[in-house]
């Protein structure tokens, strides 16, 4: 039902029904509308119509899309549940030489007052650079971690998780080292590409010289509302990607995900780990199959999602079924069959990722694939056993290559009035 506190807008036969004049104004309704353009459409009942008046219109209220807050504060740290935003920014930062525990907690305090600001779609605290001013939050969250170097330069190796161990070497890595890993990691997502991009260069400026950039990668996803109706989210290769996520409304799902409130260390508490790859997918090698051929890759059809043991998109795979001629029809090096939280010990991860293209090679390849960000409440049960599973004998395997990887363990949400890491930092 339209909010009827919200102007709507109306279709052209409404329109085309009404007088030309306004009643003394000298605008005719259609002149106006038709002046509003694509504009008036788009936002649609979401603040279509300007108003009929010569006078100053009232503020237009933003569309759903600007609207749409996250909270900073709570159980846990904002991005790791809300759905997939637009567009992502991924940065790692290393501790300045000579910065310890102080300089870190100094950071994360700043850190912590410019994501609550911004998140609720405000200027930053200090030298904004206006590129957000005409949006909302848009769904703005910003997302902190540490890595495996922090503990040491802060002297508190102690306190360091043994989750947070370094990942194995994997057979499909490639990885280079200057863009992997990283003392500090911040996520963040958004649903428009300058809030996104402004919470980016405001977390930058906020390091000042207590930490300095590692690396950084840009991301995008499907924009809210392209498509009919909410779906699973498709990556570069044109494949549904995440429809065995593990969900919030899962029974297990807080088990699976997040370090238990009365877990080890203490700090982590409703904490998450997050495990980090930047996957390059060989899109011309992978273009060259038939859709039939990538279908037996993933497992999966590519039109629907749905296993090729039949059904719709969630419907369980069935992994003993044949064909006439006796073969499976989901191939025993299905990506998605291998990948079966029932066939890696119920290991499960939630995927949140970003999908990347940073232009072409000097031969004209593309430079494109998935930033890979998974969540588990212990990366040692979630990500490894699986990819370690991949690595002996995954179709997928020669259509990727993994370039760049981290770990970091990714404290509780802050309360009110507290930083993220406080709990870590002052304990």
């Amino acid at each position: 039902m339209p909010d009827p506190s919200i102007p709507q807008t109306r279709t052209s036969a409404e329109v085309s029904q009404e007088p030309e004049s306004t009643g003394g104004h000298g605008v005719s309704r259609r002149t106006l509308l038709g002046t509003a353009g694509a504009t008036g459409l788009m936002l649609g009942a979401a603040g279509g119509a300007a108003g009929y008046a010569a006078a100053p219109a009232p503020a237009t209220p933003l569309t759903s899309v600007g609207s749409n807050r996250a909270m900073f504060h709570g159980k846990h740290q904002p991005g790791i549940t809300e759905g997939l935003q637009a567009r992502g920014h991924l940065a790692a930062f290393d501790l300045a030489a000579g910065a310890g525990r102080k300089e870190a907690t100094a950071l994360l305090r700043r850190w912590s007052t410019t994501a609550e600001r911004l998140m609720a779609g405000e200027a930053a605290p200090h030298d904004d650079t206006d590129v957000a001013r005409d949006a909302g939050p848009s769904s703005l969250t910003i997302t902190f971690g540490f890595g495996h170097g922090f503990f040491g330069k802060t002297g508190l190796d102690k306190q360091r998780p043994s989750a947070l161990d370094p990942l194995p070497d994997f057979s499909s890595d490639h990885l280079d080292k200057t863009r992997s890993d990283g003392d500090l990691w911040v996520q963040i997502g958004a649903d428009d590409a300058l809030v996104a991009f402004h919470a980016l260069r405001a977390i930058q400026k906020d390091a000042g010289g207590a930490a300095r950039l590692r690396w950084q990668m840009n991301g995008f996803n499907r924009a809210p509302g392209a498509t009919a109706h909410p779906m699973t989210a498709r990556n570069l290769m044109g494949q549904l990607d995440g429809t065995r996520n593990p969900k919030p409304t899962d029974s297990d799902f807080d088990q699976r995900i997040f370090v238990p409130a009365a877990g080890e260390p203490a700090w982590m508490a409703n904490g998450s780990y997050a495990v980090v790859r930047r996957i390059r997918m060989l899109l011309d090698d992978w273009e060259k199959l038939s859709v039939f051929a990538q279908e037996q890759v993933i497992g999966r059809r590519k039109a629907n999602g749905a296993p090729l043991s039949g059904g719709g998109e969630t419907t369980p795979m069935d992994l003993e079924k044949t064909d006439a001629k006796g073969e499976y029809v989901v191939p025993l090096n299905a990506h998605a069959r291998i990948t079966r939280p029932d066939k890696n010990g119920g290991a499960a991860m939630l995927r949140r990722p970003f999908s990347y293209h940073d232009g072409f090679d000097a031969d004209g390849t593309p430079d494109a694939g998935l930033l890979f960000v998974c969540w588990q409440a212990d990366p040692l049960r979630g990500f490894v056993p699986v990819q370690r599973k991949l690595d002996r004998g995954d179709a997928l395997s020669q259509f990727i290559r993994h370039e760049a990887s981290g770990l970091f363990a990714v404290p509780g949400g802050a309360a009110k009035g507290e930083y993220v890491g406080q709990r870590l930092l002052e304990g």
